[in-house]
């Protein structure tokens, strides 16, 4: 998700946090030198997956520096990738949601999100072939790790370019998509966000006739449904609807942080009974934050921040129109406005320490304890406003492995957590389409054709 998310989406409130439950059963190890050798060798072994990370198309294109290349500006590239043993990550083709759900809107979506389609295969196929392929089955993904190359899937992060046509959820699938949100920050066509809890206005009150038609498409073709920004609601009622088990591609724990993207107890459980998967997020507002505290203080420095912007002059309201004019001040007034700048964000309104890796493995340990081993895994949202300390960038993925095993968690455990349990649901999807389309009417399932991945 972009970084433009902030703690303005926060639900209003906040639970206290509880004593952070330890995981069962398991003996922390204080020694480091055991903890790093014994992640080192557990990282090298496992297939670990991020199941959320952010694309520019600039970044992929033959000319000029490209995802084959540690870009400064990226949090995930393949050389990143490549240096922090992560084996295997979901490029997302992300568009923002439009106010208007009409023709004009959906059209354009549509034609951003085959623009990011067409930049993961140029990757693939054109830039970095022997570095990394399209992973369509989890079957995909194991045999491309163990041939050395980075596992790419493709997520989608909102079903709004899909507009009214359900076949486009078809036309996404033959491209690659894995799995596939039906909202994002704002209401969609198919479904609430998460963020109606900012004012309590929704659009269907969960998820609209289409977004069911949606789903039960998603379940034919094997496309997993991702949970992550839809409304609790819709949550429940996807589950309700669902005949595979469904996954949240970048979420975290509600009663850790009480956020409106965050998952509460009750769709915890729910998400077990349905034998699906939570991806942890490792995004600080995600991770570490107290609404009844951050909001206040986030209001409070932004008013105290116009007020300065008047008192200078400073009336654009575009960050970069803003960065002109205060360039364009004299020397003495701009060193002035710059120094009331740091006043009000470094000493009046300072924010707290950022979340840490060690704040990221609560959540995990608080879901492992309450829901199990098994419906656990790992997201960054790097390149869409992710990062905690330790975790920055694809090159130090080893520091969530070192947390793991600190914590006592095994090899196995470690695997299922990194990848292993998305792939299960991931199999699970795949048979249950198998299950849905045999000997159905319906049109039937698009295969990866032998040459091209899709159709040009």
């Amino acid at each position: 998700m972009p970084i433009s998310n902030t703690l303005r989406y926060a639900a209003i409130g906040c639970l206290a946090a509880p004593a952070l439950l330890s995981a069962q059963g398991r003996t922390p190890v204080t020694n480091e030198a055991a903890v790093m050798a014994n992640a080192k060798a557990i990282h090298a072994a496992v297939l670990s997956i991020d199941t959320h990370v952010d694309i520019a198309p600039a970044n992929f294109t033959a000319t000029g520096p490209n995802y084959t290349q540690k870009l400064p500006r990226t949090q995930v590239d393949l050389a990143k990738m490549e240096e922090g043993g992560l084996g295997g990550a979901f490029l997302v083709v992300y568009v923002g949601q439009s106010p208007t759900l009409d023709a004009a809107a959906f059209a354009s979506a549509n034609a951003q999100a085959l623009e990011k389609f067409d930049a993961i295969h140029r990757l693939t196929e054109q830039l970095a072939p022997t570095r990394s392929e399209i992973a369509y089955t989890a079957a995909d993904a194991r045999r491309i790790h163990a041939a050395g190359k980075r596992v790419i899937f493709i997520g989608v992060e909102n079903g709004f370019p899909i507009g009214a046509d359900l076949t486009n959820v078809q036309k996404f699938f033959a491209r690659g998509g894995r799995y596939m949100s039906l909202a994002h920050n704002g209401h969609s066509q198919l479904s609430d966000s998460n963020t109606g809890e900012r004012d309590g206005v929704w659009l269907h009150n969960g998820l609209s006739p289409l977004g069911r038609q949606v789903i039960v498409e998603m379940n034919r073709l094997g496309m997993m449904i991702d949970v992550s920004h839809p409304s609790k609601q819709s949550m429940l009622q996807t589950l309700a609807i669902s005949k595979a088990p469904i996954m949240a591609s970048h979420s975290g724990v509600r009663a850790i942080c009480n956020h409106s993207r965050n998952m509460d107890d009750e769709q915890l459980t729910a998400l077990k009974k349905n034998g699906g998967v939570i991806q942890l997020v490792a995004f600080n507002s995600y991770v570490k934050c107290d609404p009844t505290r951050d909001v206040p203080r986030e209001q409070a420095r932004a008013a105290a921040m116009t007020d300065l912007r008047a008192e200078f002059g400073i009336s654009a309201t575009d960050r970069r129109e803003q960065q002109a004019q205060i360039q364009a001040l004299t020397d003495e007034k701009r060193n002035a406005y710059l120094a009331k700048q740091e006043d009000i964000t470094a000493r009046r309104y300072p924010s707290d320490p950022p979340a840490t890796v060690k704040d990221f493995a609560d959540h995990i340990d608080y879901v492992v304890k309450l829901i199990g081993i098994d419906h656990v895994g790992i997201s960054s949202d790097f390149d869409g406003g992710g990062g905690v300390d330790g975790w920055r960038n694809a090159s130090e993925s080893l520091n969530v492995t070192a947390e793991l095993v600190r914590r006592g968690y095994s090899k196995s455990e470690i695997a299922k957590i990194w990848g292993g349990n998305l792939l299960r649901v991931m199999e699970r999807v795949e048979k249950a389409a198998t299950a849905v389309t045999r000997g159905a009417a319906a049109a039937p399932r698009v295969q990866r054709p032998p040459v091209r991945p899709y159709p040009r």
